[in-house]
């Protein structure tokens, strides 16, 4: 497979800061699914009904991630970040709106569709890194299950031992493959757990918190892991997390809080036209849903006091929004 390039990953961003200007001055009548994008959501409702009472846990949610993109969602505990990773999974079913993965229609898809949809489509690696694997098996072994199940079409056993070691190797965790869970530490589990997820070849693989159990150091390392299958394979990544600080590992980070995409940052590299030095520059963003509505980050509205109403002006080019001069 060949490798990208700097470049082309330079390319990619320069496509998704475009894509998202679009996005923010484009007509209500859009077309649902972006044709373009691998994982698009579109007004994605998720409802949860216990003992009578209904809860709401995404609320009209709007998401776009292309091919090759390595991406983190984050968000506070109950802001609906790992309704949707399930829902991404396969393991759960939008009550409402659109999700579409590799061409799948997540709305659509019967029990053996979804089973081929998990085992073909996308990969997963579980915050516990007692969850990812069997203790039973051998490092090696774990790799080699999932494409034992793949059943009509898998490769022969040599195929899938030379896979496995193949995807070891990359992850650099090549010494455990004839060690079990209980032989490596947490962050060899979590990279095995990783040449898991990436043994059938998936169009994306997902994470739910994957650093959550380990230390700082090592989760550099699992990013790290996550960087090289999404520059060597090509693999789409995308990882759920609560941690701010992941936005530096990633190309992009998408915030959602109280069910919706509420703010995006992309952070891309530039050239000085002067010095020619290159530097790494964040870009903020807030998500416009269909009916208008944005929401701004809360460290902004705090900061500057707005609650309740805020003061809007049209200018030729943007729209200011002040504290309301009245409640002030």
């Amino acid at each position: 497979m060949t490798t990208p390039t700097d470049t082309t990953t330079d390319t990619k961003t320069d496509t998704t800061l475009a894509e998202l200007e679009r996005r923010a001055t484009a007509r209500r009548d859009r077309p649902a699914f972006g044709h373009d994008a691998l994982i698009t959501c579109d007004r994605l409702v998720r409802i949860f009904s216990t003992d009578g009472v209904e809860v709401q846990a995404l609320q009209g949610l709007d998401l776009l991630v292309r091919e090759g993109e390595l991406m983190a969602l984050v968000g506070a505990s109950g802001s609906g970040k790992s309704t949707l990773m399930n829902i991404l999974a396969g393991l759960d079913e939008p009550t409402a709106g659109a999700a579409s993965v590799a061409g799948r229609d997540l709305l659509t898809m019967g029990a053996k569709e979804r089973l081929g949809y998990r085992r073909d489509v996308v990969g997963f690696v579980w915050q516990q890194t007692a969850r990812n694997l069997l203790p039973y098996l051998t490092a090696a072994q774990n790799v080699t299950l999932p494409m034992q199940l793949h059943g009509k079409g898998a490769p022969g056993r040599r195929a899938k031992s030379e896979r496995a070691l193949e995807l070891l190797g990359l992850l650099e965790v090549a010494e455990c493959r004839d060690r079990r869970p209980h032989q490596m530490s947490g962050g060899q589990q979590q990279r095995v757990a990783i040449a898991v997820a990436l043994a059938n070849d998936p169009s994306v693989l997902l994470a739910d918190e994957p650093t959550g159990e380990l230390d700082s150091h090592t989760g550099e390392q699992i990013f790290a892991a996550f960087r090289t299958a999404n520059e060597h394979l090509g693999t789409t990544v995308v990882i759920v997390t609560h941690d701010q600080a992941v936005a530096s590992e990633v190309r992009r980070t998408v915030a959602i809080r109280d069910g919706r995409t509420s703010t995006e940052v992309l952070r891309r590299t530039e050239v000085d036209a002067t010095t020619g030095e290159e530097s790494l520059v964040a870009r903020e963003y807030a998500m416009l849903d269909r009916a208008g509505r944005l929401q701004l980050p809360a460290e902004y509205t705090e900061s500057l006091g707005m609650r309740d109403r805020v003061l809007l002006k049209r200018e030729e080019d943007h729209i200011g929004v002040w504290p309301d001069a009245e409640e002030n």
